[in-house]
């Protein structure tokens, strides 16, 4: 193309060749002999024509006689005098002002197409897609598929197969069809008004293969680590899929902060691919870091700093110079979170720049800390019968004494139990998860086996799980001291029921096992708990003896909705021969919500003349229930039997059992349980139907 320079140029040249064609038409036989004439005759490109003497050009002329003159009436004349116009008186009026003219146009008379005139059906066919196993993902990422049931206009149609081509071809290229083309088309269907089909067609090509895996920039021992891990997900002579790349590099990013390497980077990936041979060439650059060691555990310096960091050294799992693992840096995230001080807490490896005596790098955690709700309020409610309404409020203030000492206050409301407590709990007092706390308070408890007012204090130490944090074992051990007043069932012919002092001294120790999944609600795995309470009662003498409990629980999935739950508890008091010599509320009791259900509160075993339970020495218990669950309820059809004993012996000679039905309903905290149950062989006395409300599954 030229410049607009050489345009300017030539403009004079036009002029003249079309003056030179004018003649030529003029003349043409003028025009032949100017060509024949001889060259040196003939006028050269470059010389200036005057026309005035220029034979042919007079020729061309035509003679001045044959031009006519002008006949006279083509004279000019004067024009004649103008019509007078009629007026207008409409004219005369002033002009409407702009501001209230409407400049919608009337369409009152217009053919204007409706919505539904707009809207079409369209079907949707792929291919190419299937035989490459990519049409299901396709299809649940396709706009075509997700508006197929809905009318749209042409317009939309096209714009979605035209989303639908690129994703077509995105999709080719993540599993390695790096030459595959994807082409839509929208057509009318013949004789079906309003009706088009959308095709999206592929053609895949060849699917390239990896030829070469390079992890570079690092040394031998973090590059050993990251091949081990991306192995598994990515080998040479495998197709090129991304979804395998990423999730290669992902484990990457997993292994090595796990094996020493908290600073590790992956930079950017690059495949070079052979048109060729249809391979790839897969290179991943490795910025691996130090390998570091654990060094202290400090608070951040920014923000709050609720705990000190002499608190938070009780915390790890580890010990310092262990070598850096951020599976243990995320277990200790973990338990700040489960101790509810916290709405938010980071804990972020921080390089201090300081070698080990084994040539790693002293690496420091840092916690960053933001302070959550301290105080909380809870309530818990129930029912059985034999034990009437039952209700508890507790107010709690999680960190009144620092560190994590809490202060919880509670009133306990029903039928026929009342009291309060108090209690002060030091959490991870001086080693993680081990709980000290002291509580006291009274209580009134009036039941057909006793009516007791007592007041409590005790001292503990514990080990136990929590929603967030389950521990395999757990245990707990302490001091109670028990002042009461009670009266119990008659205990001889003459039917008296005597109120009587009883001060009672008890170390009791719990250790447990724990193999199940959840905390309350199981659905596979096993417990195995044992408790022992040796205690001394002061009531006319002192009288020494030991409370012992075992039970076993045990959950066994079938499917996915089906859980099939037992339990079996055997307990004794041994040291008495003369259950009298035993308080009232310390004796052993059977039946209710949480032990033999189809029978009342402490209502299995002896009674008096009035029909009052005596209590026992030993039990024997066990059940058995099919926990089925459909969405957030469920129905649990159960079979219990218990026995209680006279003697220290546990026995299963004279059992009672009880069956029934119960529902649940599954919410974020525990199940909320209600279940009915009679006792089978029912005897004189016994109630025909129990009914027990609470939260959490039987066991």
């Amino acid at each position: 193309m030229r410049s607009g320079g050489d345009f300017h140029g030539q403009v004079g040249t036009p002029l003249i060749s079309a003056l030179a064609l004018a003649l030529a038409i003029a003349s043409p036989a003028q025009a032949r002999k100017d060509a024949t004439a001889p060259a040196a005759h003939q006028q050269q490109p470059d010389q200036a024509v005057d026309p005035s003497t220029d034979p042919s050009f007079d020729a061309a002329l035509p003679p001045l006689d044959s031009v006519a003159a002008p006949p006279a009436s083509a004279a000019p004349s004067t024009p004649a005098a103008a019509a007078p116009v009629a007026t207008d008186p409409t004219l005369a009026q002033p002009l409407p002002p702009l501001a209230g003219f409407d400049p919608t146009p009337d369409t009152s008379k217009a053919s204007v197409p409706t919505t539904e005139e707009t809207r079409i059906r369209y079907s949707m066919k792929v291919e190419g897609l299937s035989k490459i196993g990519l049409e299901d993902e396709f299809r649940g990422l396709s706009e075509l598929e997700a508006g197929r049931k809905k009318a749209a206009n042409a317009a939309q149609v096209t714009a979605r197969a035209k989303d639908d081509e690129q994703l077509a071809a995105k999709l080719l290229r993540s599993e390695g069809y790096y030459d595959g083309v994807a082409t839509s088309t929208v057509l009318a269907v013949p004789n079906e008004p309003g009706q088009v089909v959308a095709t999206i067609s592929v053609t895949p090509g060849p699917r390239y293969n990896l030829s070469s895996i390079a992890i570079t920039g690092a040394e031998p021992l973090p590059t050993g680590i990251a091949s081990k891990a991306l192995t598994p997900q990515v080998k040479v002579g495998d197709p090129i899929r991304s979804i395998a790349i990423t999730g290669g590099e992902a484990q990457i990013s997993l292994a090595l902060p796990q094996q020493g390497y908290p600073f590790a980077k992956l930079g950017d990936r690059d495949v070079l691919l052979d048109d060729q041979t249809h391979t790839g060439d897969y290179t991943l650059p490795l910025n691996a870091g130090p390998r570091s060691s654990f060094g202290k555990v400090r608070p951040s310096g920014k923000g709050a700093r609720i705990f000190t960091e002499k608190h938070l050294a009780v915390f790890p799992r580890f010990k310092q110079g262990d070598l850096y693992d951020s599976r243990k840096a995320d277990d200790l995230r973990q338990a700040l979170v489960a101790t509810g001080i916290f709405s938010t807490v980071a804990v972020q490896p921080v390089d201090t720049g300081v070698k080990a005596a084994d040539g790693t790098e002293i690496t420091d955690l840092e916690v960053t800390q933001a302070k959550g709700p301290w105080r909380s309020w809870a309530a818990e409610a129930g029912y059985g019968t034999g034990q009437g309404i039952k209700g508890e409020v507790t107010w709690t203030h999680r960190n009144l004494f620092p560190q994590e000492g809490a202060l919880i206050l509670g009133v306990i409301g029903g039928t026929q139990e009342q009291g309060a407590n108090a209690t002060f709990r030091r959490s991870n007092a001086g080693q993680r998860d081990k709980t000290f706390q002291i509580t006291g308070g009274f209580d009134r408890s009036n039941y057909d086996a006793y009516d007791a007012k007592t007041i409590n204090l005790g001292v503990n130490w514990s080990r136990q799980s929590t929603p967030i944090w389950q521990k395999r074992w757990t245990y707990s051990y302490g001091a109670a001291l028990v002042g009461s007043n009670e009266q119990g069932a008659a205990l001889d012919a003459t039917g008296d029921r005597p109120r009587k002092n009883y001060l009672i001294a008890a170390l009791p120790m719990q250790v447990q096992y724990d193999r199940s999944n959840d905390l309350l609600n199981p659905t596979k795995g096993f417990r195995v708990l044992a408790r022992v309470s040796p205690e001394g009662s002061i009531h006319k003498g002192v009288k020494g003896y030991g409370r012992l409990t075992g039970q076993v629980t045990g959950y066994f999935p079938i499917g996915s909705s089906i859980v099939l739950a037992g339990r079996a508890l055997v307990s004794s008091i041994v040291g008495v021969n003369d259950i009298g010599e035993i308080a009232p509320s310390r004796r052993i009791y059977v039946g209710g919500g949480g032990s033999v259900r189809g029978f009342g509160y402490q209502q299995l075993g002896p009674k008096d003349a009035q029909n009052n339970p005596i209590g026992g020495l030993s039990s024997t218990e066990f059940a058995a229930e099919v926990r089925y669950r459909f969405g957030n309820f469920g129905i649990v059809p159960f079979f219990d039997g218990g026995r209680l004993g006279e003697s220290s012996t546990p026995s299963i000679s004279g059992m009672r059992y009880g069956a029934g039905i119960g529902g649940r309903y599954y919410t974020n905290f525990g199940p909320m349980r209600l279940d009915i149950a009679t006792p089978i062989n029912r005897q004189k006395g016994e109630s025909k139907i129990a009914l027990y409300i609470s939260i959490g599954q039987a066991f």
